[in-house]
């Protein structure tokens, strides 16, 4: 492994992702640029052709994790959402996608034919398909051995962000039920209370919600309104046609031509 930080982190990234590829794709996947980021609401996003080479001899996908959610999520988990994001990359290539970001019944098929199966609560009995959709592995499918493996060859994830957001536990419901139990003990070398208690992390200094007000942000155009408690998805964004969520409910998503990330995300 490389010397700096950076060039660790990303190696054991791309070494993960090379895991994955040749053992749930046959290797077929054409490889990526990583980035780490910190975009509200998601623990990680694919987006096709994102980078273009500055002489104009080639482009690059993209694969993002969101480095906020590593010390508070097991590795697997967070490799789960690196392989989640290699399936929209497989499908890019691959299949056919369509339009607007949504789940189709192709991507839903892939996704648990590599032991992740889709679910839009996370939970089994949720729906494959749809806008919104989220995961929860499959016990002793593909993903969940090929993922043993790597972790037990000593594979892992060096740094951590040490401002970091809480997974809450609506969001841990999402990737337990069915697949990992809940509550699933984290790493055995993050201890998290240990890691605070020293000042190595520090959460997030947002305050809390008032008790009587609530924050509900649209997953797609990001707008924001404030209710009652209780009104998570129960009210649509007119422009989008999505039902606004918590900032915490947090989902797995894909960005098309249609819907790219901010320069600023």
């Amino acid at each position: 492994m490389a010397g700096t930080a950076s060039q660790l982190l990303y190696d054991e990234i791309e070494a993960a992702y090379d895991w994955f590829n040749e053992r749930l794709y046959d290797g077929k996947l054409p490889g990526c640029i990583f980035t780490l980021q910190r975009k509200a609401n998601t623990f990680g996003y694919y987006s096709e052709s994102r980078f273009l080479r500055r002489n104009g001899t080639g482009k690059s996908d993209e694969i993002a994790l969101n480095c906020a959610y590593f010390a508070h999520r097991s590795i697997k988990k967070t490799l789960s959402t690196l392989v989640h994001e290699q399936v929209h990359q497989w499908q890019a290539h691959f299949g056919k996608r369509s339009r607007g970001g949504y789940h189709n019944a192709e991507w839903a098929d892939k996704m648990e034919s590599i032991g992740l199966m889709p679910s839009d609560t996370g939970e089994p009995g949720g729906r494959r398909c749809g806008q919104q959709m989220t995961h929860y592995i499959i016990e002793g499918g593909p993903f969940d051995l090929a993922c043993d493996e790597l972790i037990e060859s000593g594979a892992m994830l060096s740094w951590i962000d040490v401002v970091t957001q809480r997974v809450p536990m609506s969001a841990t419901q999402l990737f337990g039920p069915g697949g990992e139990p809940v509550p699933q003990p984290e790493d055995p070398t993050i201890d998290i209370p240990a890691l605070t208690t020293a000042g190595l992390i520090q959460p997030s200094s947002r305050p809390e919600d008032p008790k009587n007000k609530r924050k509900y942000t649209c997953p797609s155009c990001h707008l924001n309104v404030w209710g009652k408690p209780g009104l998570s998805g129960k009210l649509q964004c007119v422009e989008c046609e999505v039902r606004f969520v918590e900032p915490s409910e947090l989902v797995e998503v894909t960005l098309d031509d249609d819907d790219q990330p901010d320069a600023d995300d």
